[in-house]
């Protein structure tokens, strides 16, 4: 049953290639995430691994549905008795010439009872040439092609991951969003210059919560991330944020609050092109 208001919170973290450890950090603030009220809690993309070679990331990968990372975040939902969106797992491809050799970067989300409620593949494959600063997320991942949504304690949350960010036609099929969700690994190169633009943007265009979870710090392989993790209303006031160290934000989601932005400005309702994520 939607909720007329919940508290939300988003965890950032400063993730390494040591697993065990990276669990153990999540299961850490998302605790305490709990502790203080939160219902609906939102983990960082690659929460589970960033190391030095990404082939290693392929080699952790896991058939959906099973394994020590999907039963780590199915056992803390149901610990905490939150809906949980477990930042990226890689998962395998069940068929296809990219398997053993590439995965897919995906956010899934937990209710309570600790069952998988929904699954989306990161479509969007970050690319990114500066000089030293280079990423091709296509070299040992495979895009998704179907968007992600699901029910949640708090009306539809849609769900979506770092790059993503930057292709707002994911956020406009129906239904339209109440939430969405961006957990993420943003360098801090285009962090500085992008990241609160995008998220302020993805909220006031969809008129929805924006729950941003970014890792952060310098990590083994050099990546530099930028953090900054914050909850974003729909009128595209930030609610919370944390900015540089790994912490949670928390804010209380309202219904209130939608309805006021939606009654005062009814864009949704105005809406006369379609975009193709609109046609199935």
């Amino acid at each position: 049953m939607r909720q007329e208001s919940i508290n939300a919170a988003v965890v950032q973290m400063s993730s390494s290639s040591d697993v065990l450890q990276n669990l153990g950090e999540a299961r850490r603030w998302v605790h305490e995430a709990a502790r203080k009220g939160a219902t609906l809690v939102c983990l960082p993309e690659y929460f589970c691994w960033i190391g030095d070679d990404e082939m290693q990331r392929v080699a952790l990968a896991e058939a959906y549905g099973d394994g020590p990372i999907q039963h780590t975040l199915a056992e803390l939902a149901r610990e905490t008795n939150t809906w949980l969106i477990g930042g990226t797992v890689p998962i395998r491809p069940s068929q296809g010439p990219q398997v053993g050799t590439h995965a897919y970067n995906t956010s899934l989300v937990f209710d309570p009872s600790g069952q998988c409620a929904a699954r989306y593949d990161k479509i969007h494959l970050f690319s990114f040439n500066q000089g030293a600063e280079q990423h091709a997320e296509g070299d040992t991942m495979v895009g998704g092609d179907s968007i992600g949504s699901v029910s949640g304690p708090f009306g539809a949350l849609r769900l979506s991951v770092c790059y993503d960010l930057r292709f707002p036609e994911l956020y406009r099929a129906a239904p339209n969003a109440d939430v969405i969700a961006v957990p993420a690994a943003f360098t801090h190169t285009t962090g500085l210059a992008h990241w609160e633009l995008l998220l302020r943007a993805r909220a006031v265009e969809n008129q929805a919560f924006v729950l941003a979870s970014g890792q952060c710090g310098t990590h083994s392989n050099g990546w530099r991330t930028f953090g900054h993790s914050m909850i974003v209303g729909p009128w595209g006031e930030v609610l919370a944020r944390h900015d540089d160290e790994p912490g949670i934000a928390l804010a209380t989601l309202t219904q209130n609050a939608l309805d006021e932005a939606r009654n005062r400005l009814p864009v949704l309702t105005h809406r006369r092109i379609a975009t193709p994520s609109d046609v199935h």
